[in-house]
């Protein structure tokens, strides 16, 4: 039984709280309260206001109105994380890590164990190796944050929290980025945290997740509360059409066959670059070719090593039957392949920039005119992303790090596809996106193949692949283990491949 079952108390609570960014209204009249030793589940879609809510609760944000409760007393929560100092922590979306200083500095930053002016690293050091331990991190805390991994600083991030003898923890899509293996040890150690009366808020776009670890969920839409109720009373299903106003009775369109016939516009033979060996393979034109396996299969840099941005060791690559090796992004986007990267933030987007300069960046040689951007052209561009990709933006001149993760995609896709490409390789197409971004999403796909267009989805997400894909090539190791068709692409098929248990000769 969690403290929650034994008591009512609310710890933090927002009541009808409002919140505009200038005259843009991105939150209405909310209200949310949070439980000592509960796991509170916020879902919604991509700009439902969730991640606002969240900084309101934390003191990043000031509410435009209503009132902030902590122990049934209103305060006003001291801003840019000072609230910390109440208990109250906020594992952001984004990561929030010093790349240069290491682990240990990390966790103990602005808050270092000292005696006569002194740093006591030894001490330090011990305890962060203590907070390792329990989460099975394989990991230094002499080791420095830009070695790490995407998901061991995820980790790293959850450390520096549970460090910090949180009162409430709010948790803002913390496991994105994790494997399963990954996400197991930390939702032991959130349910350590709940059992100790920790207050925790959890947002996440995986509805399994939510219904595996959340005591209640709270569904938003557009700025507003729609419901909040017991795990229990929801199910997946239910808990995707509250968030999305509608019945999702199909999220993935069907399936049109490729031609037999249709030719082969891309061909890998024998290649070997960084991680990867002996790759080959072809892709068809109109045709959905997924790549899985682990994390670290070396699913990317094949694709890197294709797209010029990893050196080709050995191996041939041939575009619609001719040879093409390419050195760098600009090449292959003339030659009408492009890569969407499955890190928008990173690499993918100026998140201090508005969307239109984003939106044309990757095809700004044909709005070039007489040594200056063709400002005219942009704009019709721009429409013309907003339309075809449902990109939602209350203001058109927003910056693009203000935009919820669903929008940041649907910007990215408009990005890479104003290049006019024939073939795309997608990244994690739908990592970070609410259910509803998804079916759109997945519809684009099925769309620009049905078009004539062929298109390569690496993905970690096991369904999607199974869900859309007309072939399924599996790696293990830097190998391509085997490539899959028809019946075959099922769960426990891809499974066995990506885990090494069967290797099967192809030739793409």
């Amino acid at each position: 039984m969690s403290v929650a079952e034994k008591t009512d108390a609310y710890i933090l609570a927002a009541e009808r709280v409002s919140k505009s960014f200038g005259e843009v209204a991105v939150l209405f009249s909310v209200s949310f309260e949070l439980r000592k030793g509960e796991v509170h589940a916020l879902i919604g879609e991509n700009g439902a206001g969730k991640s606002t809510l969240m900084k309101i609760l934390s003191g990043l944000h000031t509410a435009t109105s209503g009132t902030i409760k902590l122990d049934g007393e209103e305060i006003v929560l001291p801003p840019y994380g000072q609230s910390e100092s109440l208990g109250i922590v906020l594992i952001h979306q984004e990561l929030n890590l010093a790349e240069q200083m290491t682990v240990e500095e990390n966790i103990f930053l602005g808050r270092e164990d000292t005696s006569k002016g002194f740093l006591n690293r030894k001490t330090m050091i011990a305890k962060v190796q203590e907070y390792l331990d329990i989460l099975g991190l394989d990991i230094s805390p002499n080791d420095r944050i830009r070695d790490l991994s995407i998901a061991q600083k995820q980790m790293v991030e959850i450390v520096k929290a549970m460090s910090r003898d949180a009162r409430v923890l709010i948790m803002d899509e913390p496991t994105a980025v994790l494997t399963e293996a990954e996400t197991e040890l930390f939702f032991k150690q959130v349910e350590r945290l709940k059992q100790s009366g920790v207050a925790i808020i959890f947002s996440s776009h995986k509805l399994s997740e939510v219904k595996k670890i959340a005591d209640r969920v709270t569904i938003m839409r557009d700025g507003q509360w729609i419901a909040t109720k017991k795990t229990e009373d929801l199910t997946l299903d239910a808990m995707a059409q509250l968030m999305v106003g509608r019945e999702l009775s199909k999220l993935y369109p069907p399936k049109n066959e490729v031609d037999v016939d249709a030719e082969i516009v891309l061909e890998v033979k024998n290649l070997n670059a960084d991680s990867i060996d002996n790759i080959s393979f072809k892709l068809k034109k109109g045709e959905i070719l997924g790549f899985s396996g682990l994390v670290g299969s070396g699913r990317t840099a094949v694709f890197e090593a294709i797209c010029g941005l990893l050196r080709i060791e050995s191996g041939e690559v041939y575009l619609n039957g001719k040879p093409s090796q390419f050195t760098s992004v600009a090449q292959a986007r003339d030659a009408g392949l492009v890569y969407l990267t499955k890190d928008r933030k990173e690499n993918g987007l100026l998140l201090t920039q508005k969307m239109q300069p984003n939106l044309t960046l990757l095809a700004l040689p044909k709005f070039v005119k007489n040594m200056t951007i063709d400002k005219r052209a942009e704009k019709i561009a721009m429409a013309r992303g907003v339309r075809r990709f449902d990109i939602r933006a209350r203001d058109p001149n927003v910056i693009v790090g203000d935009m919820s993760g669903g929008n940041q995609q649907k910007l990215l896709l408009a990005k890479i596809m104003e290049s006019n490409p024939k073939i795309v390789i997608i990244d994690e197409p739908t990592r970070g996106i609410d259910v509803g971004t998804k079916q759109q999403i997945y519809n684009f796909i099925a769309a620009l193949a049905a078009d004539g267009m062929s298109v390569v989805v690496i993905s970690s997400e096991m369904p999607e692949i199974i869900g859309i894909c007309h072939r399924v090539a599996v790696m293990y190791r830097g190998k391509i283990t085997g490539v899959l068709n028809g019946t075959e692409i099922n769960e426990s098929e891809i499974v066995r491949y990506a885990a090494g248990l069967r290797e099967i000769q192809q030739n793409g």
